[in-house]
């Protein structure tokens, strides 16, 4: 059962079911890519990982139990203190792991030839090391012979993509956005921007320079990920979603969802 919108849903912005959409949308466009990358190309999935403080992190690790009610009294007797907790529990920072895609020659995995992220929560969210370490790398790899191409389908958060935000702004309005940034070519970007009601785009993927680009459907891919994920099954369409929406949005998307029956 494909999303009731037309291209991306807003209500799989929900920071709790991303996760699940990132990781399918990552292995769809790795499997997408294969199938039609010559065969000189490898589509592959690389990672990055932080650490993330208990409080910061929305699954922390936990460690260290103890029982801290007994206290020695007089002469060396223990005396249960009967208002103390029974545990103290201890969480650990967690280790995230954030995946994306790479491009490499066949048989070579440290010459990356493109990198495909699809940008997450923490990438967005300032002061978050996923945001530090997501920022570093971009600046990186644009300083490298490396292309880059950045899917944004979060509408919250600090502008993120490459391309600057007060550059994008004068070209028009936009809900999503697709960056593309070529090696070599400097503050040179190229962008697809996407609106709530548009479908999702056909993308050009870069290769080597003696290869010309290939086209990415995003659109299908997304389908996939919300069909296998069950999300009709999760997402409840009589409430608003979590993400904000404007006025004219929230209309449209009522009318949308009361037309296929999902909501009085």
């Amino acid at each position: 059962m494909p999303s009731p919108f037309p291209g991306m849903d807003p209500y799989l912005e929900n920071p709790i079911l991303w996760p699940g959409v990132h990781q399918s949308l990552i292995t769809f466009i790795r499997g997408a890519l294969n199938r039609v990358l010559p065969e000189m190309y490898v589509a592959d999935i690389g990672e990055r990982v932080y650490i993330v403080e208990p409080r910061r992190s929305i699954y922390p690790d936990v460690a260290v139990f103890q029982r801290p009610g007994l206290h020695r009294g007089g002469a060396g007797a223990a005396v249960l203190d009967r208002s103390a907790p029974v545990w103290v529990v201890k969480a650990a920072p967690a280790e995230v792991r954030e995946v994306f895609v790479r491009i490499l020659p066949a048989g070579d995995f440290k010459n990356v030839i493109t990198v495909i992220e699809v940008l997450s929560p923490s990438n967005k969210t300032a002061g978050n090391p996923g945001r530090e370490l997501y920022v570093q790398k971009q600046k990186e790899i644009l300083q490298s012979g490396t292309h880059m191409v950045e899917i944004d389908l979060l509408r919250s958060g600090e502008h993120t993509v490459s391309a600057p935000l007060q550059m994008l702004r004068q070209m028009g309005d936009w809900d999503y956005i697709v960056c593309r940034h070529l090696s070599g070519t400097g503050d040179h970007y190229e962008a697809w921007p996407i609106l709530l009601r548009d479908r999702l785009p056909w993308i050009r993927i870069p290769l080597g320079e003696d290869h010309p680009d290939i086209e990415l459907d995003l659109q299908p891919l997304f389908d996939r990920a919300y069909d296998e994920g069950a999300y009709p099954r999760v997402v409840d369409y009589h409430r608003d979603p979590a993400v904000h929406l404007s006025a004219v949005d929230s209309a449209w998307a009522g009318v949308l969802l009361r037309a296929q029956g999902l909501r009085e």
